[in-house]
């Protein structure tokens, strides 16, 4: 039988510290400490993303014809677009990084 630890509700406070990174598989392993994430570097990524796979799915579209291939760039583009919000969304609730 399992017993469940109860969580408690994070606070501003624990969002300032930072939180570990939970998909980090070697975390706490061997006296490592666990990973935080990078929140900015996530965004200027995204961002980064967001632009050239516009640019390209329009020229793929407009010059060479490939409408599929700009339909595939246009849908990774909307990925990168959820991915930035959901960083920012992180970065104002108060997570370092």
């Amino acid at each position: 039988m399992r017993v469940r630890k109860s969580r408690r509700k994070l606070t501003h406070a624990d969002y300032e510290r930072g939180l570990p990174d939970y998909h980090d598989p070697t975390g706490g392993w061997a006296g490592a400490a666990p990973m935080y994430s990078a929140l900015t570097l996530r965004l200027w990524l995204a961002a980064l993303g967001v632009v050239l796979c516009v640019g390209v799915g329009i020229l793929w579209v407009t010059i060479g014809g490939m409408v599929w291939l700009g339909i595939v760039m246009f849908a990774v583009a909307a990925g990168l677009v959820v991915d930035f919000g959901w960083v920012l969304h992180r970065k104002r609730r108060g997570e370092p990084g």
